[in-house]
């Protein structure tokens, strides 16, 4: 049961963070089963783009504590601020960074601002309410009014600079959330799943929440179903994942159209994909092959890139070869790996050089990919380079999405068709369990450090090698499953448990009998 807020129990700028970002998120901590919780990488990107941020904006190295604030420091870290509110509520912040101004203080001639550090394009909610708390107890902390915080993105020449007013209004969003904060966290329960549940695959609280919507058959469940078009069913009655299979199509198309004419036209997929859910059981979409284009062909390059979106680095174009023998089974006995790491210091043209001349050597295999990130970088590479127009259709002929063939063919019993998802479905395991996107690129950046001189362990590579290698794997067992189809004259849903029978067999068989290239690296 919830506790009532108390002075041993403040309400925190931690827990502020949460609820703006997930009402549920912010119960889950303080009244959460802590040993639920799983590990993510997003949070450690976060701070490791606070140290960067910070690192350029100060010349030398924060002082730490009052003892900093007394001698006037340029920045400070490591204070605690407490305060209430005017319900009685503890409230507590501990600033990240504080920065010194003009101005008149407890302390001198001299006054601290709130910095933080920002992911993505804009400032937020979430982001003004910690400033506008910090700002609200470090005035009462050095008898000073603060009237505007810094928010920092970037890091080194990119570094941007935010001057955020902590204004009258603001404050008063601030009391707001805070009285919402605190009601909330009284809840006996926890509040309900959010609407949109796109980000929560980056808490650490996601497997508590996945769960929950599995038991409750909560609308998000259902492949392609978003905020706003959840709220369109709420309107009309459908509540779960069961009503919505339920459902008329043909009537469900109707009543949408009041949305709009593009809602009413996916009144039928989402039923059918609902029923999917619900009867477990996938669907086929269509009598023609799902891959062509392996039909005859001598092998496939299975491609995936690794990323810094926002260095804008893709640093690591992964291949795995897979031949095919004479009598036209594919050899995973001798499918090797083939990373193509790639430094930003070498320059694109050296780059693209590289790939261009790994291609050529496998002319005629088909490049499968999951998803149309490494199909839009690899032609904006090439248009970039100056590649004529018949090398980049050449390019782009060669290039086969296997997410986009999966599913314009096969309506899965699955509530996402992502790479990890599907490939998991089909039996698929990844070498390191838990590993994500995020992660690799945590390694990378440990890796990488500021430069040539600041190289991180090499291990750090070879985990980032391994993942990249397991992604283009899974590519290949999505693959195969519908190669089986392919190989019926006419696939339907009947067979697909046949299907999904062999090719977890594939799948199973895929890591051991892949080999590293260690030239290519």
């Amino acid at each position: 049961m919830g506790d009532t807020p108390s002075a041993d129990k403040p309400l925190t700028d931690r827990l502020l963070r949460s609820w703006s970002r997930c009402r549920r998120r912010a119960w889950l901590d303080r009244h959460g089963d802590q040993g639920k919780r799983v590990y993510t990488a997003h949070r450690t990107l976060q701070l490791d783009d606070q140290q960067r941020s910070f690192v350029a904006l100060l010349p030398h190295k924060p002082g730490h504590g009052l003892a900093a604030c007394e001698r006037g420091e340029v920045g400070v870290v490591g204070l605690r601020l407490r305060g209430r509110t005017a319900e009685g509520y503890s409230i507590e912040a501990h600033p990240v960074l504080l920065q010194r101004q003009p101005g008149r203080s407890r302390w001198g001639d001299y006054i601290y601002r709130p910095v933080l550090a920002r992911q993505g394009r804009r400032l937020t909610r979430e982001h003004r309410l910690q400033l506008a708390l910090a700002a609200r107890l470090l005035a009462l902390f050095q008898d000073a009014p603060v009237k505007d915080g810094l928010a920092l993105a970037g890091a080194g020449r990119y570094l941007e600079k935010e001057t955020v007013a902590l204004g009258e209004s603001l404050q008063r969003q601030l009391d707001e959330a805070l009285r919402k904060l605190a009601s909330d966290l009284e809840r006996t329960d926890p509040p309900p799943l959010a609407s949109d549940r796109r980000k929560c695959s980056l808490c650490s609280w996601r497997g508590v929440c996945n769960a929950e919507a599995r038991r409750v058959g909560h609308l998000s469940e259902v492949s392609g179903i978003g905020a706003k078009r959840r709220e369109m069913l709420l309107e009309l009655g459908i509540d779960g994942l069961n009503a919505l299979a339920d459902a008329d199509p043909h009537l469900l198309a109707e009543q949408l159209q009041r949305f709009g004419e593009q809602h009413g036209a996916v009144a039928a997929p989402l039923v059918a994909q609902a029923r999917a859910q619900r009867d477990g059981q996938a669907q086929a979409l269509a009598d023609s092959f799902a891959l062509p284009e392996l039909r005859h062909a001598p092998g496939v390059l299975l491609y995936d890139i690794e990323s810094d979106p926002d260095a804008r680095d893709d640093f690591l174009h992964g291949f795995v070869c897979l031949p095919r023998d004479p009598d036209g089974r594919w050899a995973l006995y001798r499918a090797s790996y083939h990373p193509l790491l790639m430094l930003q210091e070498h320059g694109e043209g050296r780059c693209w050089q590289r790939i261009k001349r790994f291609l050529n050597r496998f002319e005629g295999w088909p490049v499968l990919h999951y998803g149309e990130t490494e199909s839009l970088a690899l032609c904006k590479m090439a248009q970039r380079q100056a590649v004529s127009d018949e090398d980049r259709q050449a390019l782009r002929c060669r290039l086969v999405d296997v997410h986009a063939r999966l599913r314009t063919h096969w309506r899965l019993p699955l509530n996402s068709y992502g790479l990890k998802t599907v490939a998991d479905w089909l039996g698929f395991s990844w070498s390191q369990a838990g590993v994500d996107g995020a992660r690799a690129l945590l390694w990378w950046r440990q890796w990488r450090g500021t430069g040539p001189q600041d190289r991180g362990h090499v291990q750090a590579l070879r985990w980032i090698f391994t993942y990249n290698r397991d992604d283009g794997l899974a590519t290949w067992a999505v693959a195969a499953w519908m190669l089986e189809a392919d190989s019926r004259s006419q696939p339907r849903a009947g067979g697909s448990q046949k299907a999904l029978g062999r090719a977890m067999e594939t799948s199973t068989s895929l890591s051991p009998a892949c080999s590293v290239s260690a030239s290519s690296a």
